[in-house]
């Protein structure tokens, strides 16, 4: 089984541990694994990897990193016969809590390059043709992504001071959200697509919602004030936000969000430009990801051959 493990210096946590790559060397060596360690050098770079790697014949292709890292890789090999592995080593590592991936880089990455675990095929969404796996948005959500991003500091603390600070200048925006004959008007805070049940630290903006289940759960949380936000943010832990009244949320496979002028959108907590109108949409089960063998995606998944990956 050839292995290729991408690993992103830069990434979240990966930043304060200038040992992790010669670690994961060691684990390379230790186990006599056919298996290189390739190292980002900037944007994009992950994604480029990730094709060279499936070019060469890799069965199995590990990111090491966080959300952003994990969605470019992710981009490398979908649709292809090559799996994914997560060594989660972001601030929010959403995906990977979604799957049960563990979070120490040892555990985790025993899992992506043994014979323990089991592979399953999860969505893709499209937003306006951009891949997200965990997650999309715009409005307040993409505001807070763009300055976070921005930010010397990493971990849930830091996403809260950077949150609120950008709550103090956002303004909500009128949004039309059309499924089908389906059509909604809103005003919003922000609009969230969710592929897997949360943003990541558990925060589930989407409670329910299935990698694997064909269909995106969009949730449009209309303007709070300071107290609203105060009530609403334990929901997003508790997982009771959809029961909100501040909440609008709509699961399907296809649908536009129209608002007045083009801005910013995230998807997987990377930002980008794009147009008022936003075309969302699922590519189902397009994505082949290895999970622990007790994740309820994996039941009634057959083990990993030592030399070979079935589904």
């Amino acid at each position: 089984m050839k292995l290729r493990i991408i690993f992103n210096p830069h990434s979240g946590r990966n930043r304060r541990r200038p040992g992790l790559g010669d670690d994961i060397r060691s684990f390379i060596s230790a186990r006599s694994l056919d298996a290189e360690l390739l190292v980002t050098e900037g944007p994009g770079h992950a994604t480029q990897l990730a094709r060279a790697a499936v070019a060469a014949g890799a069965s199995v292709v590990v990111a090491v990193g966080g959300d952003g890292t994990m969605n470019e890789v992710a981009q490398g090999l979908v649709g292809g016969p090559a799996a994914l592995g997560l060594v989660p080593c972001g601030s929010g590592n959403g995906l990977a809590r979604h799957l049960e991936v563990a979070r120490t880089p040892s555990a985790a990455l025993q899992l992506a390059t043994g014979a323990d675990g089991r592979i399953v095929a999860i969505d893709t969404g499209l937003a306006n043709g951009r891949p997200f796996f965990n997650a999309m948005g715009l409005g307040f959500d993409a505001e807070v992504s763009a300055a976070f991003n921005q930010s010397k500091h990493r971990g849930l603390a830091a996403y809260a001071r950077v949150g609120v600070g950008a709550l103090r200048k956002f303004r909500s925006e009128q949004c039309r959200i059309t499924s089908g004959a389906s059509r909604t008007e809103l005003e919003v805070l922000l609009i969230a697509v969710a592929n897997s049940d949360q943003y990541g630290n558990n925060a589930r903006i989407a409670p329910g919602a299935r990698a694997d289940d064909g269909r995106l759960d969009l949730v449009a949380i209309r303007p709070l004030g300071w107290l609203g936000a105060s009530l609403l943010v334990p929901r997003l832990f508790f997982g009771n936000i959809s029961h909100s009244r501040s909440v609008f949320r709509l699961t399907k496979a296809r649908f536009t969000i129209e608002r007045a002028a083009s801005g910013l959108i995230h998807t997987d907590g990377e930002t980008h430009a794009t147009t008022a109108l936003i075309e969302v949409s699922v590519r189902p089960r397009s994505l082949r990801v290895i999970v622990p063998a007790g994740s309820i995606m994996a039941t009634n998944v057959p083990p990993l051959a030592p030399s070979t990956f079935t589904l």
